[in-house]
């Protein structure tokens, strides 16, 4: 699938919105999860599911499609709605996450939803199941290309950098990370727990091609999908800056939001601040 031309912005806006609300609802009627990271990456998605990713919701095991990690699992809610609004599935799912028997599970299992790649939830490993593809898809003249979804709070794990040495090594140009630099973790902001910075030059170090990205900028995302798919001697990382919690105002850049549910008041102020939604310039 992806659509035979670019979808105009306001299709994406609109789609990306209505991912944001089921969020917001899913999350409301679990009684847990995860809505800050989920919120932030809702515009990549978008973008990933219905314009990029060569794929077929009626095929999802089709040997052809592209690869989509999802490496923090626990922003499972916005893999689940593009997946909804993708086809592989009906919305009316989503309103199951995180209940007994439910195949929309706290993270993600492999064996019970189309779509799903990898099973995740430990921190650091999506990446690594992620260079195993590409380097298949390579050793086996495949052209199909890897996504990786990652947080910014895994960066702390060595794992990620063992993978990322392996991919510049073996110079897996099939291969994009998208890292969510959205500067919060569970346990507060990411220059408190761990700082990251250089993450620019830290990957070039390690033979990545790096682009920088406003991942709320529809255009913006576009292009670096683009640019990564024309870079042939390198592995790329798309260092997405995005912000936690994006289009609910008492969400917004606050890391108490990373792992808590809104109870009912909160419910209803967020999705109303969602369908008057402003992007931020």
């Amino acid at each position: 699938m992806p659509a035979n031309k670019k979808p105009s912005l306001k299709k994406l806006q609109t789609i990306s919105n209505k991912i944001r609300q089921d969020i917001i609802n899913m999350i409301f009627h679990a009684g847990s999860g995860h809505p800050a990271g989920s919120l932030g990456m809702a515009d990549i998605f978008t973008v990933l599911y219905f314009y990029i990713l060569n794929h077929n919701p009626q095929k999802p095991n089709w040997s052809d499609r592209d690869r989509l990690i999802l490496s923090n699992g626990h922003i499972c809610p916005v893999l689940y709605a593009a997946l909804a609004y993708s086809g592989y599935f009906k919305k009316q799912e989503l309103q199951t996450l995180r209940k007994f028997g439910s195949r929309l599970q706290g993270h993600p299992h492999h064996s019970d939803l189309p779509g799903v790649e990898t099973s995740s939830g430990p921190l650091g490993q999506g990446i690594s199941q992620a260079v195993g593809m590409a380097l298949a898809g390579k050793m086996d003249n495949q052209k199909y290309e890897v996504f990786c979804i990652m947080g910014d709070g895994e960066q702390n794990e060595g794992q990620v950098w063992e993978a990322a040495m392996f991919a510049g090594k073996h110079q897996l140009h099939n291969l994009t990370a998208i890292i969510d630099r959205n500067n919060i973790q569970i346990d507060g902001y990411t220059e408190n727990v761990m700082p990251l910075e250089p993450l620019k030059e830290k990957y070039q170090a390690f033979n990545w091609h790096v682009i920088e990205i406003d991942g709320h900028n529809f255009e913006e995302i576009i292009e670096a999908c683009h640019q990564a798919k024309a870079i042939f001697q390198k592995p790329v990382a798309i260092i997405a800056h995005t912000i936690p919690g994006y289009g609910v105002d008492f969400m917004e850049s606050d890391p108490q939001w990373h792992g808590q549910a809104p109870d009912k008041k909160q419910t209803q102020s967020a999705l109303k601040d969602l369908k008057s939604i402003k992007k931020h310039d």
